[in-house]
């Protein structure tokens, strides 16, 4: 049985921030959002990231993506995340007013996707380290911290974590988080500790474990095995928010029907309805997986036109004593 020691949750320094905590919240298209990344601030994250930017997008200004880039000064820590394989755009995007409220810009170099990796970005950069390391060195130029997020390899028969790892850092890459699987994994299998354990003794800056992660045990197991700074979640943190706060020790004091009304208020104010829908439904399901007797709900929770309606169903599945 593993459990969290005191001393494995503490205060992370990343470049020239101090970090409140090193439980991080993973990017996840669709999901890490601004209301999201507040919401996992607010139980005792140390460091939420946008959904992937494209740079290619940012460079033509699409729509989109720009709401992807929305903070206010209320989010402790502002960090996006790019996703981009060529090293003058990048440093163009890192450099740009788009990014200007932003203290972090994290490069994806772990992103498996198949259209991603054939177009040379995500996971290829990590069979480039000329490239990736130009990457690297171009946003670093923006004079902001940067990190990269990566995968311990691309197939299973040649792993390459610390190698990767020394070339990010010899770059000038702030921290780099270490997904434990190869690009060929996907999001499955048991993840590769031993090859976060070598990466993290081959360099200096903090490495961050990922991958696996969907219980306080897993994390503590996670962190005893490949003696990394921190952890980063990443689905379950949708699945049962409150691990940010078991594993921080920060008192949350509120119910998932509470967690969830905020967030509905927080997406109304700052989106327009159609994504605040598509995102609370998304949230709604993960946040009900674990919930007895709840399958029966989700037909009608998909089915939502309206935020009015989609919080009947919220109430119907999540409050103690439903409207």
């Amino acid at each position: 049985m593993h459990t969290m020691q005191t001393g494995d949750i503490r205060p992370i320094r990343v470049g020239g921030l101090l970090l409140p905590s090193n439980v991080l919240m993973a990017p996840l298209a669709g999901y890490t959002c601004y209301p999201f990344r507040m919401l996992a601030y607010g139980l005792g994250a140390g460091l939420c990231f946008t959904e992937m930017c494209s740079a290619n997008a940012l460079k033509y200004e699409d729509r989109a993506t720009n709401r992807l880039l929305l903070t206010t000064e209320d989010e402790p820590v502002k960090a996006v995340q790019l996703l981009g394989g060529n090293p003058a755009v990048m440093e163009r995007m890192a450099k740009s007013a788009l990014l200007r409220d932003f203290d972090i810009i994290d490069i994806n170099m772990g992103c498996p996707v198949p259209n991603v990796f054939k177009s040379g970005e995500g996971s290829a950069l990590m069979q480039d380290f000329k490239r990736a390391a130009a990457v690297i060195r171009g946003c670093k130029r923006s004079g902001k911290v940067v990190t990269v997020k990566c995968r311990v390899g691309i197939r299973e028969d040649e792993l390459f974590a610390a190698e990767f790892a020394r070339v990010c850092e010899d770059a000038g890459a702030d921290m780099i988080t270490i997904h434990g699987r190869s690009r060929s994994m996907m999001y499955e299998g048991e993840p590769h500790r031993e090859e976060i354990a070598h990466a993290k003794a081959a360099v200096s800056i903090p490495v961050i474990a990922n991958g696996g992660i969907f219980s306080v045990e897993d994390a503590a197991k996670m962190m005893e095995r490949t003696g990394a700074d921190g952890i980063m979640v990443a689905r379950y943190g949708l699945e049962n928010p409150f691990i940010f706060s078991e594993l921080t020790g920060k008192k949350c004091g509120r119910t998932a029907f509470e967690i969830l009304t905020e967030q509905m208020e927080l997406t109304a104010r700052y989106y327009e309805e159609t994504f605040a829908l598509s995102y609370m439904k998304k949230l709604a399901s993960y946040m009900m997986k674990k919930r007895k007797g709840t399958k029966r709900y989700k037909e009608r929770l998909f089915g939502s036109g309206s935020l009015e309606e989609l919080r009947e169903v919220i109430a119907l599945i999540f409050a103690d004593n439903p409207v």
